[in-house]
């Protein structure tokens, strides 16, 4: 059996957001395990329908806590019945406590994290480590796609990527692999390259691609063409994950989110999800869509994991311009965002302005 190369790590950025697994998984009284940022977690679903995530170890004596027992209300350890609300990691039980004992377990916390569901994900909040206890409410809204009307169709893709977040933000963003990476009929050719132009603008943690004709050599934008409106396209990158895409044209729009999640500091995950009301009335459109979406993204995946056969002996790196300064830009915005954590200084932006950017793709 052949084994994936392992990647260099890198640094992790924390107080914020991550789509932990799908939260169509979550039902009844099963329990759930994720890895995030390195971090052992156990979700699941109070029986009022709230979700929650906890790190998966019992602060007794480190037992995971999805070997244990939920009824709904209550995470019971296997070890010593130690019994936990959820959603706050509040301790309300400890079976081998008598009349004479004065500790008090509801002062007992695990571990627990926010924990919001949006678009069929699991999103928990992630704090700093050693920042203390963190309570739901204290941090903004999770992400979710943006929608325009509330008829529409979904889909979801994930795929696992043996390289470091770092590697698989840049591959996300990377404007000039399309017709090397996904050359298809159905998307565009190597013969298809020619010179773009695109406008960018700094927005607040990111850059956007401003609003813009999509490529000429790409099928999938080509058939918009049927609607006889013109079709523009709007592409942001937010910290720490989040590439946000939108297509309008006319009354009928697709977007999706496309976020790279750090499992670990050496791997991470990709997860797609989109809404469209285009094409709404064709039958199987959703698993058209899915099955065409399945297959780009397994081929990024599979660059990714010849990629780690050369990133495992860390060599020297070069980005280039124009087509690479997106990848600039965000190690740049980073880079501001930890320093911003060290100093307590607010975070300087990369970019001053509009910028215009020319490639070959």
């Amino acid at each position: 059996m052949s084994t994936i190369p392992q990647a260099p790590a890198t640094t992790l950025l924390y107080n914020d957001w991550y789509p932990a697994m799908r939260s169509e998984s979550l039902r009844g009284k099963k329990l759930h395990t994720a890895m995030l940022l390195g971090i052992p977690l156990v979700l699941g679903r109070r029986q009022d329908g709230k979700l929650f995530a906890m790190r998966d170890s019992c602060p007794h004596r480190g037992i995971p806590l999805s070997c244990g027992w939920f009824d709904g209300r209550e995470l019971t350890c296997k070890y010593h019945g130690w019994a936990f609300e959820p959603a706050s990691g509040q301790c309300m039980q400890i079976p081998s406590l008598t009349f004479t004992d004065t500790l008090d377990p509801t002062k007992i916390y695990a571990a627990a994290f926010p924990c919001e569901e949006r678009d069929g994900y699991a999103w928990v909040y992630i704090p700093q480590p050693g920042t203390g206890r963190v309570r739901a409410g204290e941090q903004p809204a999770p992400p979710e796609v943006p929608k325009f009307g509330p008829r529409f169709r979904s889909a979801h893709l994930t795929a696992d990527l043996p390289c470091n977040v770092d590697h698989g933000i840049i591959g996300l963003m990377d404007p000039a692999h399309g017709p090397f990476v996904h050359h298809a009929w159905w998307w565009r050719k190597k013969a298809s390259i020619h010179e773009k132009e695109k406008h960018f603008e700094p927005i607040p943690e990111g850059f956007r691609m401003s609003a813009h004709a999509p490529s000429g050599n790409s099928a999938p934008y080509k058939l918009l063409g049927v609607y006889g409106e013109p079709i523009t396209t709007t592409i942001d990158f937010v910290l720490p994950n989040r590439r946000y895409e939108i297509i309008r044209c006319g009354d009928k729009w697709f977007a999706s989110l496309t976020t790279v999640t750090p499992t670990v500091a050496n791997a991470c995950r990709i997860d797609v999800c989109a809404a469209w009301n285009v094409f709404y009335a064709i039958p199987f459109i959703t698993a058209i869509a899915t099955l065409f979406g399945r297959r780009f993204v397994r081929q990024d995946q599979l660059t990714m994991i010849q990629q780690a056969e050369g990133l495992k002996y860390d060599p020297s790196l070069m980005l280039i311009d124009d087509a690479d300064r997106p990848a600039k830009w965000y190690f740049a915005l980073k880079q501001a965002r930890l320093d911003s954590l060290k100093t307590g200084e607010p975070a300087p932006h990369p970019m001053s302005g509009p910028v215009t950017l020319r490639w070959r793709s």
